[in-house]
């Protein structure tokens, strides 16, 4: 008889109304691997993450005290009638790790940490704890008098302390100094009150301006280029000074510290495009000449264990670095060297052995920032676990895809439960259980439409069952190139000094394993050209705020088509500006915080959701109000502002970028929080597309696109290269190869072992020759 503990062997989902599921009830098997399938958009994402794993780690947030719940993410219950079964859930996501200049592919992953302890017990000379070998502890020593209490009697001792760390006192830890084009930062004809300063928020018209004016380090009125030494080290380089202007204490800063602090904090890619312009313009990085860009202090560098120091391991393919600390024997740190074998092991054995854990993690596409992550819990000792995996194929050749089967597998055997949202059909195939939702995307979608087998599923007649097996053919001609971009010794990362000649006027597709160098030579070598419009990887970021009107640029035109058809300012079209309601200032719902409880967002009663001014909504635009246009789905808008009184040929041509690239279902005004990975990455090339430019590099189009949209996402490429532009294509699905006109095979495998042109060619010679990974790969997919 089965005891009552082992009959829970199901995760129930019961009324599930999470973004678009419209009452999705579903029953998923403990201890399997499950794969959530269906068109971007169609709600896998909302029923996975936003419901289940929200759930799971809502509830494993509210057993820590109140205290300690203040300092964690406020998660709100998902809207769902029932949830039984639930077990701790790990999410291993494809939000790209936070690329702070100190974050390395070591220090995320802990690799470093153990490195450290390793070089601190047996490196010679011994010269310090683990911390005299890490780049983000400087060093410093101080003395002086303190006074104590002893006895009842005061009486004042010398003391002295020491830290030893491991930064470079140089770069501080960074491996890059900064130095600045002057020319940028102002212009020398003029004076400060005529406007020298070109350096983004610095006018004369604000505090700045009177903090300049009243510093009387300089006069305002005199052009910089007749400054004398002083005055001119005091504009750039004074360090903080208090000063008084007119009664006011204030402190001014000379303009280098004070970019330094306020502009390059931050992340590169977390900057405003204008701000982003000015400190590429402004700012030269080149490697630290005292550490040669290893971080790391003369000190740290100079301990070694065999001839090598901890900058050389770092430096190290992994895959190499694993062999040399195999070949470690100390019985004095047998279990630190077991775990840091099985760590490094692990990035072999998941496809990353070409990184090397001095890599910065913000370099690291998606696909290997969610394999990095996946380390951490490949050796874990924890089972009934669920594993929510978000498209962890994504970035991945043919070749590693097999790989990444096992491990899933491996996971399960565990006795784990394995959720996987995926759209391979390679990695469709290994699911115990298959959920498909759909019938399509956005408003369209949002419904189980198929539970069962991954051969239930093929029979299913659901849009994926249909094209689970499909194959893209060969194409019987290719197109003939109007001309050639040359690359001449490109050396970037692992390349080695490649020469390629990639032909214009066609549609080429840039392929090789992951880590063979597909990315640094075509973002090296070709993206910072003249008229090249890339498209990168690089999630676009949006606030609730956001939506594809104002990421797209569209609600421009269409402000100002409203304006001029009612005689008003165009600013009060916009739920940001002056026609927001007053109430909820243009959010269209309150916020009501709860402290550590999750927040409540209650719709505003005042605008009822709609977000605009009452008096705004009296203005019409071809019969519809400002909030009525935002609620539009796409193709509805595009009909809308294509014909009769609304015509605005601007919007227009937005909207049928967006329909394009099979976007039609989104409304105007949906935040773009609430969008999938695959629409936010298809928002943004339908946004490029508008750009001026004869070359366009797409990398990786196919990231989140299901099988059926793979269709629709070829079409685009073909009317883009017809309408005479040069598409380059990087990118790993064989649907793409298969309708390339010429091909580029980088390899033969990552890191060391790529970096060289191992075919280049027609896919039909690329099967035939079966010379390399990616033409078996190809041949097998084609079934030739």
């Amino acid at each position: 008889m089965t005891h009552i503990a082992d009959s829970h062997d199901l995760i129930r989902v019961h009324g599930a109304r999470v973004n678009n599921l419209k009452d999705v009830s579903v029953e998923i098997p403990k201890r399997r691997l499950t794969v959530f399938t269906g068109v971007s958009g169609s709600g896998k994402s909302s029923l996975v993450f936003g419901t289940i794993a929200a759930e799971s780690q809502r509830m494993i947030n509210e057993t820590y005290s109140a205290f300690v719940q203040g300092f964690m993410p406020n998660l709100a219950r998902p809207d769902v009638d029932v949830l039984e079964g639930l077990t701790t859930a790990i999410i291993v996501d494809q939000e790209r790790m936070g690329s702070d200049p100190r974050s390395t592919v070591g220090t995320a992953t802990d690799a470093n940490a153990m490195l450290r302890i390793l070089f601190s017990r047996l490196g010679k000379p011994h010269i310090g704890s683990s911390q005299a070998f890490s780049f983000n502890v400087a060093s410093i020593s101080g003395a002086g008098a303190v006074t104590l209490e002893k006895g009842g009697v005061t009486t004042r001792e010398r003391r002295s302390f020491s830290i030893t760390g491991g930064m470079c006192p140089r770069c501080e830890g960074r491996g890059a100094v900064t130095d600045f084009d002057l020319t940028a930062l102002y212009d020398e004809e003029k004076s400060l009150n005529e406007g020298a300063l070109t350096i983004p928020g610095y006018s004369m018209e604000g505090w700045h301006g009177r903090i300049f004016r009243g510093s009387g380090f300089f006069d305002p009125d005199k052009p910089i280029r007749k400054y004398t030494k002083r005055e001119l080290a005091d504009l750039l380089h004074k360090e903080p000074t208090k000063i008084k202007v007119d009664g006011i204490n204030l402190t001014y800063t000379g303009l280098i510290p004070a970019i330094q602090k306020s502009l390059l904090a931050k992340d590169r890619e977390a900057m405003q495009p204008h701000i982003r312009a000015f400190v590429d313009r402004a700012i030269t990085f080149t490697t630290c000449p005292e550490c040669d860009g290893t971080r790391l202090s003369e000190g740290a560098r100079s301990s070694k264990i065999k001839g090598i120091s901890i900058a050389d391991a770092c430096r190290m393919q992994i895959s190499d670095l694993a062999a040399w600390v195999r070949d470690l024997d100390e019985p004095s740190v047998k279990p630190l060297l077991a775990k840091l074998r099985h760590s490094l092991a692990s990035f072999v054995e998941i496809g990353l052995g070409y990184l090397s854990l001095d890599r910065p993690s913000g370099t690291l596409s998606g696909g290997e920032a969610q394999r990095t992550k996946m380390i951490r819990h490949l050796g874990s000792s924890l089972t009934d676990v669920t594993y929510v995996f978000d498209e962890p194929t994504i970035g991945l050749h043919p070749h590693d895809i097999q790989r990444m089967n096992e491990l899933l597998i491996q996971l399960r055997d565990k006795g784990n439960t394995v959720l996987v949202v995926e759209h391979k059909p390679e990695a469709i195939a290994i699911a115990d259980r298959v959920v498909d939702l759909g019938p399509r995307a956005g408003t369209a979608g949002g419904e189980v439409v198929f539970e069962g087998t991954v051969e239930g599923l093929r029979a299913s007649g659901t849009l994926t069952g249909r094209h689970l097996d499909d194959r893209a053919r060969l194409k019987a001609t290719v197109r003939t190139p109007a001309g050639k971009l040359e690359i001449r010794g490109a050396a970037t990362h692992n390349l080695r000094n490649v020469d390629v000649d990639i032909p214009l006027g066609v549609l080429v597709v840039v392929t090789g394993v992951a880590g063979s160098g597909k990315s640094s030579l075509i973002h090296g070598s070709v993206a910072k050209r003249d008229g090249v419009v890339a498209v990168d990887q690089t999630p676009i970021r949006g606030s609730r705020r956001s939506n594809p009107a104002t990421y797209t640029g569209l609600l421009e035109p269409i402000r100002k088509a409203f304006a001029k058809a009612n005689g008003v300012k165009p600013a009060l079209f916009s739920a940001n500006s002056e026609g927001a309601c007053p109430t909820c200032n243009g959010a269209g719902v309150i916020y009501t915080d709860l402290a550590m409880m999750a927040g409540v967002a209650s719709p505003c009663e005042e605008c009822e959701g709609r977000r605009f001014q009452a008096s705004v909504l009296e203005y019409h635009l071809g019969g519809r109000d400002i909030s009525e246009v935002l609620s539009m789905p796409v193709t509805e808008a595009e009909q809308f502002f294509g014909t009769g009184d609304a015509r605005v040929p601007a919007a227009h041509a937005i909207l049928t970028h967006l329909v394009d690239v099979g976007l039609g279902y989104l409304t105007l005004g949906q935040p773009l929080t609430t969008l999938s990975g695959g629409e936010r990455q298809r928002i943004k090339l339908a946004t490029r597309m508008g750009e001026k430019g004869g070359v366009y590099i797409l990398d990786e189009p196919t990231t989140g696109l299901h099988l059926a949209d793979v269709e629709n996402l070829l079409a685009l490429l073909d009317r883009l290269v017809d309408a005479g532009k040069s598409v380059i294509v990087i990118e790993h699905h064989q649907a793409v190869m298969a309708h390339a006109d010429w091909i580029v095979d980088l390899g033969p495998g990552a890191g060391h072992d790529g970096g060289l042109v191992v075919f280049e060619g027609t896919p039909t010679d690329l099967v035939a020759a079966r010379s390399t990974l990616t033409g078996r790969h190809l041949a097998e997919y084609v079934g030739s």
